[in-house]
């Protein structure tokens, strides 16, 4: 069995976001970037189903060469070897023809991705992967376990859960619930070292999206705190001040 991990090379959560160029660019200095952590419990689980034997994890990242500490700390963590996509994603689209383009011939029995990056929040690619190469798609995806062939998924709905049965090929995004993140141990940072990082080329693909600028959400406002037994002066001021009722 072989399964390909998409990972992405996110900002820390303890980051502090600024732009440049007139808030047309993402300020990059002093940002401590680390494998996007939803790719991380796909990286898990991927690495639980290959156990003993059983297959071989490739991860896949389009990016820079900036990107290759985050890359070899998936390798660290326990994927068997890496692809980078020399290229700058421009956006969801431009990433997931890249995985797919690398993808369309490397007979990959899984493909799996975190639900989305911690950075935009897209929930795209896997999708958009599934349909580049004409494969099922499921997303936001609970619990996966594999019986030869075919996979059973779970997944939340509104309400109850829903659960999926999926012969063949297929890609996944996956949320909490699936693995819980491993830690690389020493000997996974040692051999990450050595392990195959391979480089290749963008495919050349037209740009449908592009950013002109963007927005910091403003500032939280202040709170008014009322006493629980003054309900009336509450009801007064949602009526007259917030004006919600």
């Amino acid at each position: 069995m072989k399964i390909l991990v998409c990972i992405s090379n996110v900002p820390d959560t303890t980051t502090k976001i600024t732009f440049t160029n007139d808030n047309t660019e993402f300020n990059t200095s002093g940002v401590q970037y680390i494998v996007n952590p939803y790719d991380e419990i796909a990286l898990s689980r991927a690495i639980e189903l290959t156990e003993g034997g059983k297959g071989t994890v490739t991860v896949i990242n389009v990016g820079e060469a900036s990107n290759d500490p985050t890359i070899r700390k998936a390798l660290a963590i326990g994927a068997d070897d890496a692809v980078r996509v020399n290229a700058a994603p421009r956006d969801a689209y431009f990433v997931a023809k890249q995985i797919a383009e690398y993808a369309k011939d490397k007979d990959f029995n899984i493909i799996l991705t975190g639900r989305e990056s911690i950075d935009y929040n897209g929930n795209q690619i896997a999708a958009m992967v599934g349909e580049f190469l004409d494969i099922p798609s499921v997303s936001i995806i609970k619990k996966l376990d594999l019986d030869g062939d075919t996979a059973t998924i779970e997944r939340e709905i509104e309400g109850g859960k829903e659960v999926l049965t999926v012969s063949g090929k297929f890609i996944a995004s996956c949320a909490e619930g699936v693995a819980e993140p491993k830690i690389p141990n020493m000997r996974g940072i040692m051999s990450a070292r050595t392990k195959p990082l391979v480089v290749i080329d963008a495919v050349a693909i037209e740009e449908v999206t592009k950013v002109t600028k963007y927005e910091t959400p403003a500032p939280r406002g202040t709170v008014k705190l009322i006493p629980a037994d003054q309900t009336e002066q509450l009801i007064s001021l949602l009526h007259s001040e917030a004006k919600v009722i």
